[in-house]
């Protein structure tokens, strides 16, 4: 019964799409690294509580069908903040550093432009005794 479920669960992470744009953050490969480490004796992995891993193959399985996506269909593509889908799919990808870089916060703008040396380069005081 131990290698049924060890077959369900590699065909589903062969169905499990991967987005390469969230390197390190990825739900499907997140989901291949838990499966590996569940099943490490692959078919002959013995399962402690297998109407558990049952629950949670059936779980992720209605997740990677949209079963309730289509259960649930959105009115529009957007959120209440009114972003739409390609804008969450930006914000969400690895490109994160670069916008914290456009979106300086006041202080680092005012000491770049009215100091001779950047933030970084001017070492922090020392508490006075």
């Amino acid at each position: 019964m131990s290698a049924t479920r060890y077959r369900r669960f590699l065909k589903l992470c062969e169905e499990w799409p991967r987005d390469e744009t969230k390197k390190g953050r990825d739900l499907g490969t997140f989901l291949r690294q838990k499966v590996a480490a569940a099943f490490r004796e692959g078919e002959n992995t013995q399962i402690s509580d297998p109407d558990k891993c049952d629950q949670m193959y059936e779980s992720l399985a209605r997740i990677n069908g949209n079963v309730y996506r289509q259960r649930f269909p959105r009115v529009r593509d957007t959120s209440f903040t009114g972003v739409t889908v390609e804008e969450c799919k930006v914000l969400l990808s690895g490109n994160m550093q670069q916008m914290d870089e456009e979106k300086k916060g006041l202080w680092k703008t005012l000491m770049e432009r009215f100091s001779s040396k950047s933030p970084e380069d001017v070492p922090e005081k020392a508490p006075e005794k």
